[in-house]
């Protein structure tokens, strides 16, 4: 659940910080810059975040759902003591 929604936001701001400009793959292969800084790409990494945090957010949704009158215990009578 959580991994869902850290996952999700990491893609959301990563692609747009600095970070993501600097890395060890655009040092080991410069030629992988120009794709890495793409808006395009950007835009479809933060996307999948977007997604990653919706999925996230519906295995929560469970959770946190409202209990139904069902559920709800209902006493008919009053307790009674058993003491003599």
């Amino acid at each position: 659940m959580a991994l869902f929604i850290e996952v999700g936001l990491l893609l959301i701001v990563l692609p747009w910080s600095t970070f993501w400009e600097r890395n060890y793959f655009v040092y080991l292969w410069p030629l992988l810059r120009p794709v890495i800084t793409n808006h395009f790409v950007r835009g479809a990494i933060t996307g999948l975040g977007f997604v990653n945090l919706v999925a996230g957010f519906a295995e929560l949704a469970p959770v946190f759902a409202v209990r139904g009158p069902a559920e709800v215990p209902i006493r008919d009578a009053p307790e009674t003591s058993t003491r003599n």
